[in-house]
């Protein structure tokens, strides 16, 4: 298969790209720099420059390219974080619907931020959006693929978790503090974290390649979602190094630290559950936490 992927130097993309050429699949990368090799096309989603007439017969676009968000949330953050996802999926999605090889599936990224703060509530596909400044970018991102849906081109907007990966995300910043016996609850420790393995995050991605009846949203999050307080004495567990006192981390500490971001990410209850990947047959990896971590960090059992 021919695949076009944007974001393959990130957190997913630089997993799923060796993935897909180990595959035996023919992998075009959208970068921002020049090219390169002959694998490399140059886009601009800032000033619109896309040109994908020399793709020839595409027969699937992943679309991962973003702002990182793991960051403090300054205005111009949070203006970067909203335009770079509206602006390029939008270019990106005209650019692929004007294709004439319209047996094209776009696959594109989103974020379980789509449901906002839900406390105890078991949230799938169906459920309603929240109201905050990352459901409103997720809303937002995941219509800016309307060109495509006038073409009738399958298209896939994948609701990622927490993805754990050392190399980068929520995982990574919170590894240092674990790893010198001070990880602790993040406030009270009652809200819902929805996780995903970084190789089931890439295997959801070749899933939703793959799985023809598969359309629209799809969260992408283990089937088994745990509280803070539950990730914090597993984190211990695995790393085999205490935690501390929960509060310790305390909300107005972690407020000043982050601002925004921890609102939005860190104290933020989501309990997603995978509907969609479960009813078309995928099969995890990792469905505990304890073995995704356990997995990521190279910490055997014992």
């Amino acid at each position: 298969m021919k695949i076009l992927v944007t974001g393959s130097t990130g957190l997913v993309g630089s997993s799923l790209v060796p993935f897909l050429l180990t595959g035996g699949h023919d992998v075009i990368r959208l970068v921002r720099r020049a090219p390169t090799n002959d694998s490399e096309i140059q886009w601009e989603p800032d000033t619109g420059k896309i040109d994908l007439k020399d793709v020839g017969d595409l027969d699937a676009a992943v679309h991962l390219a973003g702002e990182s968000i793991a960051d403090r949330w300054s205005r111009k953050k949070k203006s970067k974080i909203r335009d770079s996802r509206i602006q390029g999926t939008q270019l990106l999605a005209s650019a692929v619907a004007q294709l004439e090889n319209q047996r094209t599936v776009f696959v594109s990224a989103s974020a379980i931020g789509f449901y906002g703060n839900r406390g105890n509530e078991v949230l799938t596909e169906e459920s309603r959006p929240g109201n905050d400044f990352l459901s409103s970018v997720c809303q937002s991102w995941e219509n800016a693929t309307q060109p495509l849906e006038e073409k009738e081109i399958r298209t896939v907007h994948l609701r990622f978790g927490v993805i754990l990966s050392p190399k980068g995300g929520a995982l990574a910043k919170m590894l240092p503090a674990f790893q010198l016996g001070q990880g602790a609850n993040l406030g009270s420790g009652r809200q819902y974290m929805s996780w995903i393995g970084i190789s089931d995050a890439v295997g959801a991605i070749y899933h939703a390649i793959m799985t023809k009846e598969l359309r629209g949203p799809v969260n992408v999050v283990g089937p088994n979602p745990v509280t803070n307080a539950d990730f914090t004495k597993t984190m211990g567990r695995v790393l085999k190094r205490p935690t501390v006192v929960p509060g310790i981390l305390g909300k107005l500490t972690t407020l000043i630290l982050f601002g925004d971001m921890a609102t939005a990410l860190l104290f933020t209850s989501q309990r997603v559950t995978p509907d969609k990947l479960v009813g078309t047959g995928y099969q995890f990896r990792h469905a505990d936490l304890e073995l995704a971590l356990r997995h990521v960090l190279g910490r055997q059992t014992g």
